[in-house]
């Protein structure tokens, strides 16, 4: 029996991640250097080391920028208070964040003028949630699991909005929101969950491989959410998953005794990478390639209005 590579499709860049690198390219041509970029432009080592190649500086704190400069905030998103501290200091903001991330922030804005209690559903520490709790700080809470439901108190527990970072396990966050809805009865929420396209397409891609795999190799870095998540998906359906940065990440006892190995990508991991992971495998044996395709992706979300002339007289 010849040993397979299944290739879960969707996998790799999404919408958000193509323009928010795409807005880094205009950038820097229409600026020139030198060119800041508060936190990962996306959670992708490679990404961020290609574009500090090409002279782009990032950044932890808006005080490492000089007066007047520009910068871009990340595909993550940042608070409004970041954004004050910018306009402060004068500088020139490109915003990469990702429009599916703006929306959450808008509905925190509906809700607070509302005066609502708003929960939101994620990680503690995950710059996403940093930006998005910074929205209206003082009525926010932040849970992760179905265990701190129980344990949660807020000022009025009979209006209560609630929120989901983009990047999240649509199971366990459907655990939590049933939870959330039985403890607080008139929650209420957004018409569907915050939970992106890309992150639902790729779960669903991982589960639909790892049904046929012996293993599963999702190919991202460590701080990505998305890809942690579709790691934590295969592991759910019973198939082990482990999280690579690259093909040299690749243990040789995992692949022994396996013979169909799923592979994926997180949304901020580049296609060549996951081609790389594929020659490794061929070389270790792996002679079939077979891809499983749970839909087709047509999003595409335009550049900023600032980046628009520049794109479009030959701008990438």
């Amino acid at each position: 029996m010849e040993k397979e590579i299944i290739l879960a499709q969707p996998r790799g860049f999404c919408a958000g991640v193509v323009r928010a690198i795409n807005i880094v390219h205009v950038a820097l041509e229409k600026f020139g250097k030198p060119l800041y970029v508060r936190k990962e432009i996306v959670h992708n080592k490679l990404v961020v080391q290609q574009l500090r190649d090409q002279g782009v500086i990032f950044i932890e704190s808006l005080d490492e920028v000089p007066e007047g400069a520009s910068v871009i905030f990340s595909a993550h998103g940042v608070s409004p208070r970041v954004r004050q501290k910018a306009a402060e200091r004068h500088l020139k903001v490109i915003d990469a964040t990702c429009p599916l991330v703006t929306k959450v922030h808008l509905e925190a804005q509906k809700y607070a003028h509302k005066d609502y209690s708003i929960i939101l559903v994620g990680h503690a520490g995950h710059e996403e949630v940093a930006g998005t709790m910074g929205v209206a700080p003082e009525r926010m809470y932040l849970i992760s699991n179905v265990d701190e439901v129980e344990s949660l108190h807020v000022e009025n527990p009979s209006h209560v909005a609630y929120l989901t970072q983009t990047t999240l396990s649509l199971d366990d966050t459907r655990e939590i929101i049933r939870a959330l809805k039985k403890k607080f009865p008139n929650i209420i929420g957004p018409a569907a969950e915050d939970i992106c396209y890309a992150t639902q397409n790729r779960q669903a891609a991982v589960k639909a491989i790892a049904g046929e795999a012996d293993l599963v190799l999702v190919v991202g870095s460590s701080n990505s959410s998305n890809s942690l998540r579709l790691v934590e998906v295969s592991r759910s359906k019973g198939t082990r998953a482990y999280l690579i940065g690259d093909c040299r990440a690749i243990q040789p006892r995992w692949l022994e005794g396996v013979q169909r190995v799923g592979l994926t990508a997180g949304a901020s991991a580049p296609e060549l990478l996951v081609q790389d992971v594929i020659d490794y495998l061929k070389d270790h044996g792996f002679s079939v390639l077979r891809e499983v395709s749970v839909t087709e992706e047509d999003v595409f979300f335009p550049l900023p209005p600032n980046l628009q002339a520049e794109a479009n007289m030959g701008g990438r």
